[in-house]
């Protein structure tokens, strides 16, 4: 019988090609049964198969020998097959990653939004720094960028990386790194985005930093935004395309890549 066609991966596992994975589920059971011996036979640690949702049915066949869920994708399951007890399975992705933007005009006046689902809440108005999260893909200076425009409407430049928070136990378990960034603003009118911003305005600083409705944690980078120099993004000479990373460096620092 014709072994599922495979690939190998530098974990010792054996990777099958979901365009050659059979549609027929009593087929898939027969042909992964006889390549699950061939691979023991072969050495190899483990299995990795990625399933289509074309082919979700045969899900539950891979099931039924010990596959199980290791991640998915909209359109896809990845499952994976330990063929020795200790084989190594490396993570899947388990953080978010999200950015606020410091926006300090020069009469130091700084852009707050206060959240439509925080207002349902008791208590004074809660305003918090424009922000959220990155897109799949996104550099971080762009995307704090983004997210300050589509939510009050007013253009900003990147100047610097100023601190960050490592969270744990964050949306479905999984944790949470949320980059605060110092911008200056490029213009001043506002344009709410009305699905998710109750309120957005220009706040003094000051009355920002006594304000009853900030919590702690907004006036502590609010603080350290305005004391800190932070690092800017630079290019390090010969590592990689400049849209696949990127470095934060102190502004008297110079990378060459050997």
């Amino acid at each position: 019988m014709e072994l599922l066609s495979y690939t190998t991966n530098p974990f010792g596992g054996v990777l099958t090609e979901t365009d050659s994975l059979p549609e027929d589920p009593e087929v898939f059971r027969a042909r992964l049964s006889h390549s699950l011996d061939a691979w023991r036979g072969e050495g190899y640690r483990l299995v990795w198969v990625e399933i289509p949702l074309s082919l979700a049915s045969l899900v539950p066949v891979a099931a039924e020998v010990g596959f199980t869920y290791h991640h998915s994708g909209e359109t896809y399951v990845m499952m994976t097959l330990r063929l020795e007890e200790a084989a190594f399975i490396p993570a899947h992705a388990s953080h978010y990653i999200g950015a606020g933007g410091v926006v300090l005009s020069e009469d130091q006046e700084l852009l707050v939004v206060s959240e439509k689902y925080q207002r349902q809440q008791p208590g004074p108005p809660r305003y918090k720094l424009p922000g959220g999260a990155l897109h799949e893909g996104e550099h971080l200076a762009e995307g704090v960028v983004r997210e300050v425009l589509e939510e009050t409407g007013v253009r900003a430049r990147f100047d610097a990386l100023v601190c960050f928070r490592h969270w744990h136990g964050y949306r479905y378990g999984k944790s949470d790194i949320y980059f605060v960034c110092r911008l200056s603003p490029l213009s001043k009118e506002i344009t709410i985005q009305e699905e998710e911003i109750a309120e957005c305005l220009w706040m003094p600083v000051e009355a920002y930093l006594d304000a009853e409705g900030v919590s702690p944690f907004n006036k502590c980078i609010v603080q350290t935004a305005m004391r800190s120099t932070g690092i800017s993004p630079c290019e390090v000479e010969g590592y990689a395309e400049p849209e696949r990373y990127e470095f934060f460096m102190p502004g008297d620092t110079e990378m060459s890549e050997d």
